[in-house]
């Protein structure tokens, strides 16, 4: 039987959605096929990589990359839909073939916070931790939902 699909969106896919797909793999990958996409991609932020990376999950070595959505619209059965950022949730195509469920969880973006590069990883740190806690909750909501 093959698993549900779901896709994260966001704006461009450098962090938020890569994020969140790697914690879906983590947490979820037994239940899930996790991909992520952005409205617009250009590559992962390199932040991204290295606080991902200290929460023990390595997206170079896993194959990440960054993804438009016209990779995936049309072209990959999506169970679960969960834009990640305002963005993505307002821009993204209103009719996604096959989509049974559309979730919003936004997200505060790492790369647009004010300050140096320390305050910046601080603020990925912070959107790390409360990605992989959403991602969480989320499957113990399901598995609540399924008793």
């Amino acid at each position: 039987m093959r698993k549900p699909n779901v896709l994260f969106v966001c704006g461009g896919n450098s962090c938020r959605s890569q994020m969140a797909e790697a914690f879906l793999r983590k947490h979820g990958g037994d239940r899930f096929e996790a991909h992520s996409c952005g409205l617009e991609a250009g590559g992962i932020h390199p932040l991204t990589i290295e606080v991902m990376q200290e929460a023990g999950i390595d997206l170079v070595a896993d194959g990440h990359r960054a993804q438009q959505v016209s990779e995936y619209l049309g072209e990959l059965p999506v169970a679960y839909l969960i834009s990640v950022c305002d963005a993505a949730a307002k821009r993204c195509p209103a009719v996604w073939p096959g989509a049974r469920h559309r979730l919003v969880w936004p997200f505060d973006d790492p790369p647009a916070h004010p300050g140096d590069e320390d305050e910046k990883r601080g603020k990925f740190r912070e959107v790390r931790d409360q990605i992989e806690q959403r991602i969480v909750a989320w499957l113990d909501e399901l598995d609540r939902e399924a008793r």
